[in-house]
C-alpha cells in the first residue's frame, strides 16, 4: 500500500543504515592501540527495591521497577550520574579528536530521497551535508534543479524537530506535512500553499503509525489518531482504540468526522489510501505488528461514506499494489509463502484471479508505473526490480548498478519513468531513473563521496545454525582482507518483524574500518529476507533460532581465524537491542564489547508501554501462561546472573523515546552493573529530548558514533584513525 507511513512504524524498525564501507588509505595492521587513560571515581550506586511479584506461580524479583515511575525524584539524578560515568570512560580515549573530524566530513555527504510527484508538481527530500535535518525541495519535474519548499531547522534550534511524512493534494496545490519533535514517534499535521508557502490554520495532533490520504477534491484528508493522553503520560501510556478520521480543511479537529473505528478491536490500527482515480478509499487494517492484515474500502462516491465488509480474514498478508477497473492488485503471501499477485473484484471480493505466481525468490511488494506494474523481489538477501504487464506477464528486470538495496519507488500510470533510490555496503544512497521500456537506468542524482569505494570489499560467508540452518554473512573490509589473523569486527544482526536486512550504506562504518575493524551482517531468522517461513522460524516460541543463529555467526568468525573473543564486538538496534542482550547473557564468553541500542530488554513488560502491546504477535505475552516460560528463558532482565564476567556493554537510549521505551535500558544496565564479576565496564548514555532514532539531528548522530568509537577503542582495540591531509 502505497503511503508515506505504513504500519510498519509500530515494530522495532532498527534498521538504521548498518552496511557501510571501509575507506582505504588505512591498511589494517599489527600496530596496538594507544593505551587507555586510568579512569577514576566510583560507579554509580543504584537504588534496589527488595521487592517481587509472582507471574503464573512464579517469584520474580523487581529491584527496579520505580525506574518505571517517570516522576521518581531518583530517577533523574540517577540518570545524570550514568551519563557523567560514561563520559569518564570516554571523553580522554586518545582519538576522539580524529573520529570527530571524519565523522563529521562523512555525514556532510550530500543525499536525496526519490521525487514523488501530484498534480505536475514534484517532491523531494534533500540533505545538504550541512543543515541537522534535510528539507523539503519542489519542483514541476522530478529531476528540477527545485526549490525549498520546507525546512525545519529554523523550527528548532537544538535540531530536534523533523519532517515527518508529507502528502500532495491530487492537484499539487496544497501541502499536509507532518512534525515530530525530540523523536518522538508522536507527529503534528499542518496545511500550506506550495506555491505560496502559507499555512492554512489547520492543526492535526495526536497521530502516529499512518500518513494521511487526500480526498480526491482536495477538501480534506483521512488520518488516524488516538485518545489524547493525560499530561506527562505522552512518552509511556498504551496506544491503543485507533480512529480513521476525515479532516475538513477550515474545521477544527473536534470537529473531525470518525470514518472508522473498532472499540470491540483496541489494538487495530488504521493506515488510508486513496486510490489514483479518486474513486475509493482503501484502509489498511493491521493488528500490532502482525505482517498478516486485513483490507477494508470505502466508494467515496456514496453521498454517505461506509466501510463494506472486511476483506480477507487477517491470516496472510495484502498489500496494495493500486485498482485497476475495480480489481484490486495486491501483493499477498495466502497460498504462497514466497508471494504472489492476485487481482480482487472489489464488487465481489470472492472473485479473484492470480497474476503472478509464487516464484523461487520472496515477493516484497509492487507499483503501479508505466504501462503495467513493477515488483520488488529477494534474491540472496538483495533487491531486484522486475517488470510486468497488467496482465501480470513477465517483461524483464529493471536494471541496477550491482547488487544492493532499494530504497524508495516512485512511478504513475503511462510514465515510463520509473524512480527509485539505490544503496549497497559501498554506495551512498542515489536516485537512478530507469525507462520501463527497455529496463535500462541511469543515474539522476548522485552524491559525492568522501572516500574510494574501490579500496573496500564486500563479500558473502556462510556459517551453520546448531539445528543445521544456514545463515548468511554479508562482510565488509579493506580490498583483499582475508582470515590471516583476527582484527577487531563489528557483529550486527536483527532478526525479527518479517523485515529484511539488506545490505545498506552508513558513513560510520566506513570510519570503523579506517580504523581496524571489520563489519560484519548477519541474516538471521525472524526477519524478512527469505519469506513467510523464514520469518515464522524466528518468532513467539521459536525466537531462540534467532539467538542461536547469531551465536553461530560469532563462533564461526573467531573460529574461521576473522577476529577473536576479545576483538568482537556485538550491535544491535531496537529488536536487535533484543538481541544483543539475549547473546550476553547466553554466551558472555565470546564477546569483548556490546552495544544493544533503544532495546527491548524487559520481556516480561514490554507490552505494558506506548505501543508495546502491538509486538505480541512477534514476541507473545506474558499474559499468556504457555508464551510466559519462553519469554522467562531468554528476557536479558531476567537473565542476568550475579557474578558473571560481562563484556564491555555500552547501552544507549533516547529519555523520548516512545516506542521502547528507555526504562529497558535504564532496568539492564543497572542489573548488569550489580551483577558484574569482571573489569569490563557497563556504561549508559541517554539522550536528552531524543527518541528511538528517527529524525535524529546529524550533530547528535555524530556525537553517539564518537563516544561508540572510543568505547570500542577501549573494549576491542579499535585504532584511532590514521591523520588524513
Amino acid at each position: 500500500m502505497k503511503l508515506p507511513v505504513s504500519r510498519w512504524a509500530v515494530v522495532l524498525v532498527g534498521v538504521v543504515v548498518l552496511a557501510g564501507g571501509c575507506a582505504g588509505g588505512a591498511a589494517v595492521g599489527d600496530d596496538a592501540a594507544a593505551p587507555m587513560p586510568e579512569v577514576r571515581g566510583a560507579m554509580p550506586e543504584t537504588a534496589r527495591d527488595d521487592q517481587f511479584e509472582t507471574l503464573h506461580g512464579r517469584e520474580i524479583p523487581i529491584p527496579y521497577r520505580w525506574m518505571e515511575n517517570g516522576e521518581d525524584p531518583r530517577l533523574d539524578p540517577w540518570i545524570d550520574a550514568q551519563n557523567r560515568w560514561t563520559d569518564r570512560h570516554l571523553d580522554a580515549v586518545p582519538g576522539r579528536a580524529g573520529w570527530t573530524k571524519r565523522l563529521g566530513e562523512l555525514w556532510s555527504q550530500e543525499g536525496w530521497s526519490v521525487p514523488r510527484g501530484r498534480g505536475g508538481v514534484w517532491i523531494w527530500r534533500h540533505d545538504d551535508g550541512v543543515r541537522n535535518q534535510p528539507v523539503l525541495m519542489v519542483a514541476d519535474q522530478p529531476d528540477g534543479e527545485g526549490r525549498v519548499l520546507l525546512d525545519p531547522n529554523p523550527l528548532s534550534p537544538s535540531g530536534t524537530l523533523a519532517l515527518g511524512p508529507v502528502e500532495l493534494s491530487p492537484d499539487g496545490k496544497l501541502l499536509a506535512w507532518a512534525s515530530q519533535r525530540d523523536g518522538s514517534d508522536w507527529m503534528e499535521w499542518r496545511v500550506m500553499e506550495v506555491e505560496t508557502g502559507r499555512h492554512l490554520a489547520d492543526l492535526i495532533r495526536w497521530s502516529k503509525f499512518a500518513g494521511v490520504a487526500w480526498h480526491p477534491d482536495g477538501s480534506g484528508f483521512f488520518y488516524q489518531r488516538y485518545p489524547e493522553p493525560p499530561v506527562g503520560d505522552e512518552f509511556a501510556l498504551a496506544n491503543s482504540n485507533a480512529q480513521l478520521c476525515f479532516h475538513a480543511l477550515g474545521a477544527a479537529q473536534a470537529e473531525d468526522q470518525v470514518v472508522y473505528e473498532r472499540p470491540d478491536q483496541p489494538g487495530w490500527g488504521f493506515s488510508p489510501y486513496v486510490t489514483r482515480d479518486g474513486h475509493w478509499l482503501v484502509i489498511d487494517i493491521w493488528e500490532g505488528s502482525a505482517s498478516d492484515n486485513r483490507v477494508a474500502v470505502v466508494d467515496l462516491g456514496e453521498e454517505e461514506w461506509s466501510v463494506r465488509a472486511l476483506l480477507f480474514d487477517g491470516e496472510a498478508s495484502w498489500r496494495l499494489i493500486e485498482i485497476v477497473d475495480d480489481e484490486a492488485l495486491f501483493v499477498t503471501d495466502d497460498g504462497a509463502a514466497l508471494g504472489r499477485v492476485v487481482a480482487v473484484n472489489l464488487h465481489d471480493p470472492e472473485r479473484r484471479r492470480e497474476l503472478v505466481a509464487e516464484q523461487e525468490h520472496p515477493l516484497r511488494d509492487g507499483f503501479r508505473a508505466g504501462d503495467g506494474i513493477v515488483l520488488q523481489r529477494l534474491q540472496g538477501a538483495r533487491h531486484v526490480l522486475v517488470r510486468h504487464a497488467l496482465d501480470g506477464s513477465e517483461e524483464g528486470a529493471v536494471n541496477l548498478p550491482e547488487p544492493g538495496s532499494i530504497a524508495g519507488v516512485s512511478g504513475e500510470p503511462g510514465d515510463h519513468r520509473l524512480w527509485f533510490g539505490f544503496e549497497s555496503m559501498t554506495r551512498p544512497q542515489g536516485v537512478w531513473r530507469c525507462d520501463l521500456r527497455t529496463g535500462l537506468s541511469e543515474p539522476a542524482r548522485l552524491p559525492e563521496l568522501a572516500f574510494d569505494p574501490a579500496d573496500f570489499e564486500t563479500g558473502t560467508l556462510e556459517c551453520t545454525s546448531p539445528d543445521g540452518t544456514p545463515v548468511r554473512l554479508f562482510v565488509l573490509g579493506p580490498a583483499g582482507f582475508t582470515n590471516d589473523r583476527p582484527r577487531p569486527t563489528v557483529l550486527y544482526g536483527y532478526g525479527g518483524f518479517d523485515i529484511p536486512i539488506t545490505p545498506r550504506f552508513t558513513p560510520e562504518h566506513i570510519a570503523l574500518c579506517e580504523s581496524g575493524a571489520l563489519y560484519v551482517q548477519a541474516v538471521l531468522r525472524g526477519g524478512g529476507e527469505f519469506g513467510r517461513e523464514w520469518h515464522e522460524a524466528g518468532m513467539l516460541d521459536r525466537k531462540q533460532n534467532v539467538f542461536d543463529d547469531f551465536l553461530a555467526a560469532a563462533r564461526f568468525l573467531i573460529d574461521q581465524g576473522y577476529t577473536s573473543p576479545e576483538q568482537l564486538a556485538i550491535r544491535g538496534r531496537s529488536n536487535g537491542g533484543l538481541l544483543v542482550g539475549a547473546a550476553i547473557t547466553q554466551a558472555p564468553e565470546l564477546f569483548g564489547a556490546a552495544l544493544p541500542e533503544v532495546g527491548v530488554l524487559d520481556m516480561l513488560r514490554y507490552h505494558l508501554f506506548t505501543i508495546g502491546a502491538a509486538w505480541a504477535p512477534e514476541y507473545g505475552s506474558a499474559d499468556d501462561a504457555t508464551m510466559f516460560p519462553h519469554l522467562l528463558a531468554y528476557s536479558p532482565l531476567h537473565n542476568v546472573v550475579e557474578g558473571t564476567r560481562y563484556p564491555a556493554t555500552m547501552l544507549f537510549t533516547g529519555d523520548h523515546d516512545d516506542r521502547v521505551v528507555p526504562v529497558h535500558s535504564y532496568k539492564f544496565a543497572a542489573a548488569l552493573q550489580a551483577a558484574q564479576g569482571g573489569d569490563a565496564p557497563i556504561l549508559l548514555r541517554v539522550s536528552r529530548a531524543a527518541g528511538h532514532g528517527a529524525g535524529k539531528p546529524k550533530s547528535l548522530l555524530v556525537d553517539e558514533a564518537v563516544d561508540r568509537f572510543a568505547f570500542l577503542a577501549r573494549a576491542i582495540g579499535l585504532r584511532p584513525l590514521p591523520k588524513r591531509d
